[in-house]
């Protein structure tokens, strides 16, 4: 009894590290159960691989096997596809009470089965059963119960919209349960069904949730899983009976999906990579910061896409942060996942763990210092120890390019606007987190900084009820929340379209036929020129061609732009940078006041409109009277479309604001082309976007006729530019140049195509038609929140309070 009660006063006194393992024997014997490998999960069924292809996965921590996997093949892409479509229409027609109640089935399962999927999840991906146990899991079922209400309240707060169909979803090996859970919760919801291809190398969880759910009554078809390397995500990517991809992973793969899915028509969301900034202020709670840093950073041994990656400190305090940092970084421990006392475990694989290597060799080469904790690291897996590298340069690679793993790099900065500056000089815009103990300076720098989430004096927080996604390289579309619902939704009236009926181009009449000149003098030469910067400005090519009325004469010239008339445009809505920060009631006058000055013309336009289109007088009057409405709508909505606070399950809020995407191109198409012009312009100026627009094709002489009424309304120069000339090569320009945010696409299904497939560049947000015509004149078709959720992007800044 004395020896015992000495040995515990010593751990009390020395405060030792003692392993504190948890078992893994359920999880072995399931393993054990499917020792000859796993097959797919397609029809409600295992099935084995059409070729008989498998491969083997390991162990992270250990580099030993542990389960054979089914390689997936065309074939069973095909075979989960025609599971999914049989399975959907009935999984729709059971309603939203159905469903809910299938989806809180699922959350129960989650809960039921807890211990077994974090273990599962710490064998497979290496990370520490501490995080699988009680950050993974919860979230999972998190997810669950929030779309089990929107299922729920799918018909009330959705009416207006119907499901994809058949959605495609790709996860990562870093978090394979709860990416999973964020992509298949809301898509099963919402009514449609789901083909899942799991990473390759950490597969085992999603067959586990596969085998778990068709225990737990969820319909055959309804959720498939299809496992196998990049080529089986290719096929399923490139199969025509599916109706969206949702991807999370790199932003070079997601590149790939991007242009093999461009022209398809299918819905594409992508949740890429991240450099995501730390910002520390002077008068931020040190400790308090440098705990954020361990949780930002060494969570899930860095390999998290919203990783604070970088840390920014104030100058004043950087040294003093630093030595503490690295004291702090002395009590972290490296070690195996299923140890509960751990704090990092393994990268993914030997391949990773030699990326994270090369990075850091390469940062030290071009300058950095680096410092690791002292301490041995566990033999046998793929471990690597917390790095902090200082002395970087911000161009320096270790400051742009994601290492995803354990490595911080740290910078400095002396002034907020400084700060924003070095936050914002990367190619990614997935999260930031600002810290200071002054709240109006930290709510002063979030809308500032070009990222989807913002965490105030805090990181790496995340609901099912809070939308998460990124700007620029690092994506575009949301995860959670409401915004997350409308990604596997369309709306009803754009899912009747048709394809539009290609117009045969007006032809120049004979020169008998033209009626013959007045007599006297002749008519002032008019040529319509290019709008740029909010002045006419001549083609830089010196160039026009002829436009023709229905009737086959001539009804005018417009300028030809180029190349350089597109960039100049560009340049132009880039310097216009003001009207993004305008408030939105200035936004709304503005409309307002252009639909003003646009009615009292509107008899003008009406005769244009007839003679130039063949329209009868009232049909052209309808349109006018039309488009002056829709400025209306929009001023209206100026200052209404608004964002929302997300009451998360924590201490704090979350503001989800809107902001606008920056300077979006546009092309119009050559039905109503007064009215098009007007409904595609109107939103992106409301939501206070810079526009380039390249007008219909055979009609320019209306929208040139409109800049007049620009010209005499109050909008900002640069905030709309307009060049004419062929739609074709003025929109892959447009579509190249990377200093546009977005294209709107509207016209021939060809434009979609290439406008999707030339964004990839710089991974420019779309909205296309591809070649299906809007009735223009139908509000539900061609007006309202549709377009002001793509003229948007939401940034959901989060706000812990108390001590």
């Amino acid at each position: 009894m004395s020896s015992s009660n000495s040995s515990v006063a010593r751990y009390f006194d020395t405060m030792d590290y003692g392993p504190a393992p948890e078992s893994d024997t359920d999880a072995r014997q399931w393993l054990a159960r499917h020792a000859e490998g796993f097959g797919h999960f397609i029809g409600g069924r295992f099935t084995a691989a059409s070729a008989g292809a498998h491969f083997d996965t390991a162990e992270p921590a250990t580099g030993q096997r542990l389960a054979r996997i089914a390689q997936g093949s065309v074939q069973d892409v095909d075979a989960a596809v025609a599971a999914a479509r049989a399975a959907q229409a009935g999984w729709l027609a059971l309603g939203g009470h159905g469903r809910a109640r299938h989806l809180y089935a699922l959350a129960r399962m989650v809960q039921r089965h807890a211990r077994l999927l974090a273990v599962v999840e710490a064998l497979d991906n290496g990370k520490p059963i501490r995080e699988t146990r009680d950050l993974d899991v919860p979230l999972v079922v998190r997810h669950f119960y929030h779309h089990a209400g929107w299922a729920q309240l799918q018909a009330r707060e959705f009416a207006d919209q119907v499901p994809l169909g058949v959605i495609g979803q790709i996860i990562p090996w870093n978090f394979p349960l709860l990416m999973l859970a964020w992509k298949i919760a809301p898509a099963l919801a919402l009514g449609n069904t789901v083909v899942l291809k799991p990473a390759e190398l950490t597969p085992l969880s999603a067959l586990l949730f596969a085998e778990l759910a068709a225990e737990a009554g969820l319909p055959a078809g309804v959720l498939n899983v299809v496992t196998g390397d990049g080529a089986t995500g290719a096929a399923l990517v490139a199969h025509e009976g599916v109706d969206k991809i949702a991807f999370t992973g790199s932003t070079d793969v997601g590149r790939l999906i991007r242009e093999a899915t461009a022209g398809s028509g299918k819905s594409l969301t992508l949740e890429l990579g991240g450099k995501s900034p730390f910002i520390v202020f002077d008068d931020a709670d040190i400790d308090a910061a440098i705990e954020g840093v361990v949780d930002a950073i060494w969570f899930n041994q860095g390999q998290v896409c919203c990783a604070g990656s970088r840390l920014l400190l104030q100058e004043g305090i950087a040294a003093d942060f630093i030595e503490r940092l690295k004291r702090r970084m002395q009590s972290l421990r490296v070690g195996l996942p299923l140890d509960k006392a751990i704090d990092i475990g393994s990268l993914i694989d030997p391949s990773q763990l030699e990326r994270v290597r090369s990075l850091v060799a390469t940062g030290v080469r071009e300058g950095a210092t680096c410092y690791q904790p002292p301490g041995a690291l566990p033999a046998g897996g793929s471990f690597f120890a917390p790095t902090l590298l200082t002395g970087v340069h911000p161009a320096s690679t270790v400051a742009t390019e994601e290492i995803f793993g354990p490595v911080l790099v740290a910078m400095t900065f002396r002034t907020p606007d400084e700060a924003v500056a070095l936050a914002n000089n990367t190619r990614y815009g997935l999260a930031a987190s600002v810290w200071s103990e002054t709240i109006g300076l930290a709510l002063g720098i979030a809308p500032q900084l070009q990222a989807g989430v913002v965490w105030i004096n805090a990181t790496n927080l995340f609901d099912a009820g809070v939308g998460f996604g990124g700007y620029r390289e690092s994506g575009y579309g949301r995860e959670g929340g409401r915004e997350g619902c409308y990604e596997y939704l369309k709306p009803r009236a754009w899912a009747e379209r048709k394809p539009r009926s290609a117009a045969a181009p007006a032809q120049a009449a004979n020169e008998a036929d033209k009626a013959p000149a007045a007599a006297g003098l002749p008519a002032i030469d008019r040529t319509a020129k290019l709008f740029i910067g909010g002045k006419q400005v001549r083609p830089d090519g010196e160039l026009s061609h002829p436009v023709f009325s229905a009737t086959g004469l001539r009804a005018g010239e417009v300028g030809t732009g180029n190349r350089k008339d597109i960039r100049n445009a560009v340049t132009a809505a880039r310097a216009a940078a003001g009207w993004s920060s305008a408030t939105p009631h200035r936004r709304a006058q503005a409309l307002y006041y252009v639909a003003e000055n646009f009615s009292a013309r509107a008899g003008e336009f009406a005769a244009r409109l007839s003679s130039l289109t063949g329209v009868a007088a009232r049909a052209a009057q309808a349109e006018v009277d039309a488009a002056v409405g829709r400025l209306f709508a929009y001023g209206a909505w100026a200052d209404k479309y608004e964002g929302t606070v997300h009451m998360p399950p924590l201490r704090g809020v979350a503001l989800a604001t809107v902001e606008p995407i920056g300077v979006v191109g546009v092309v119009c198409p050559d039905e109503a082309p007064l009215l098009s012009f007007v409904s595609l312009l109107a939103p992106l100026l409301a939501m206070g976007n810079r526009t380039v627009i390249v007008p219909s094709e055979s009609h320019p002489l209306i929208a040139t006729d409109f800049y007049q009424v620009l010209e005499t309304s109050d909008l900002p120069a640069g905030v709309v530019n307009l060049v004419t000339g062929p739609a074709a090569g003025l929109a892959q320009t447009l579509a190249e140049h990377d200093d546009v945010d977005a294209m709107w696409m509207f016209g021939a299904k060809e434009l979609s195509r290439m406008a999707e497939r030339l964004s990839v560049g710089n991974l420019k947000r779309t909205l296309v038609d591809h070649g299906l015509a809007t009735d223009w004149h139908d509000d539900s078709a061609a007006e309202g929140t549709l377009f002001l959720r793509h003229a948007t992007q939401v940034k959901n800044i989060w706000i812990p309070y108390g001590e």
